[in-house]
């Protein structure tokens, strides 16, 4: 092993603290379904979630190789820029966290780099058929697969448990809803947790201390694991609240039905080499599931929101790396300066952050949720009901006539 550098050991602790915030970024994926339907107490879940990110972060190293090996071309790339593209991804993470935004931590880190990549060694040094075939395509692949997955999965579920007891059925549905989102953990561990691992891989290379084509280190793939599961087990409240509540509201059975679709798209891209999003996924996953049930809502404002997020991220993380990669060119004093400036955000989103708290103890709290909007209700009207409830609507729709009323009517 050759020397190992101040400005490369900075790279090495940027990149844990971006897998840090990408822990708490995203444990909604994994059990914002399993909080808001009550399967599992807040705490719990999270805890559960970071063990099963540490595990999946050993089972494979293959998106890892696409960052470091794949995404820009690892010959003439300084540490310098790999911090400057964790600037990027690490305020937008931020961000978006503060105003409880699901985004994509992937497309972040992805933005990150190719922002600080073109700044450094200009559009040749970035390779577009890998961000074309294994990131832009999967990012609008990844939510609309697992969408009709979960809608036609929860149709499904609900078919099957048409003659089922309600409390037995629900009861089932839950204990499915903690495997299942066990599965999403370590999907996340898989796929997350590797971005890390090829952006440090990507600076040892860069910095002389790896060879070029280099695996991970086990160092290098223990340490990610471990500050993705710290991240995780902090609980990125707010995004729990808008994933499990803001979205739409769901039932055992749909909960089950979306994580079970989402953590199948995620393990399958993970075995692929795609960089995959996990938010993407789960979300488009959530809504699907709030679809597939008759009555279901999805709060297609708070949607719209997070798909314009979406289609920022790459854009706004990778506009600030390249600012931050070229403040980085005037030396070192450049890089001190942009450490600061990443430090000072920071605690200056964190302050704002405490003046409405979100923790484990108010995370399914339901005031100011947003009215089903005018598509939703038009496709709830025109979905038909599972068999098994069509009793409970009945039961519901057809009012006892009042006494005191002798012209009243029952209707269905």
């Amino acid at each position: 092993m050759e020397s190992f550098s101040l400005i490369l050991a900075i790279v090495v602790v940027t990149a844990l603290a971006f897998d840090f915030t990408n822990g708490f970024h995203d444990t909604a994926n994994a059990m914002a379904t399993t909080i808001s339907t009550g399967a599992l107490r807040p705490k719990v879940a999270v805890a559960m979630s970071a063990v099963l990110n540490l595990v999946g972060a050993f089972l494979s190293v293959e998106v890892a190789n696409t960052i470091s090996k794949g995404l820009v071309d690892e010959t003439g790339i300084r540490p310098e820029v790999i911090f400057a593209a964790l600037v990027g991804a690490i305020l937008w993470n931020l961000l978006t966290w503060l105003v409880g935004l699901p985004s994509s931590s992937s497309h972040a880190l992805m933005g990150g780099l190719i922002g600080a990549t073109v700044a450094s060694a200009g559009f040749g040094a970035v390779h577009g058929d890998v961000l074309v075939t294994k990131v832009l395509i999967p990012a609008i692949a990844a939510p609309l697969v697992a969408g009709i997955a979960a809608m036609l999965a929860t149709r499904l579920t609900y078919r099957m448990g048409r003659k089922a007891e309600a409390n037995a059925s629900a009861k089932g549905y839950r204990a499915g809803q903690i495997a299942s989102a066990g599965l999403v953990s370590l999907a996340h561990g898989t796929n997350d947790a590797q971005k890390t691992m090829g952006i440090i891989t990507l600076a040892l290379v860069a910095g002389g201390t790896l060879a070029p084509d280099s695996d991970p280190p086990l160092w290098v793939i223990l340490s990610a694991g471990v500050a993705i599961a710290l991240g995780t087990y902090l609980g990125g409240w707010r995004i729990i609240r808008t994933m499990g509540r803001g979205l739409t509201d769901l039932q055992p059975q749909q909960g089950f039905a979306a994580q079970t679709s989402a953590a199948t798209v995620i393990l399958a891209s993970s075995h692929l080499g795609f960089s995959l999003s996990t938010t993407h996924s789960v979300s488009g996953a959530v809504m699907g599931a709030g679809l597939g049930r008759k009555g279901g809502v999805v709060r297609w404002s708070t949607a719209t929101r997070m798909f314009v997020a979406w289609g920022l991220t790459l854009p706004a993380a990778a506009l600030v790396a390249a600012l931050a990669e070229w403040v980085c060119g005037f030396g070192d004093w450049g890089t001190a300066l942009v450490a600061v400036f990443l430090v000072a955000s920071s605690a200056a989103i964190w302050k704002v952050s405490r003046r409405e708290v979100v923790d484990h103890t108010n995370v399914n709290d339901t005031d100011g949720e947003e009215p089903a909007g005018v598509v939703t209700q038009a496709m709830a009207a025109v979905t038909p009901p599972p068999a098994g409830t069509v009793a409970e609507e009945l039961s519901t729709t057809i009012p006892a006539p009042a006494a005191t009323d002798p012209s009243a009517k029952t209707t269905v």
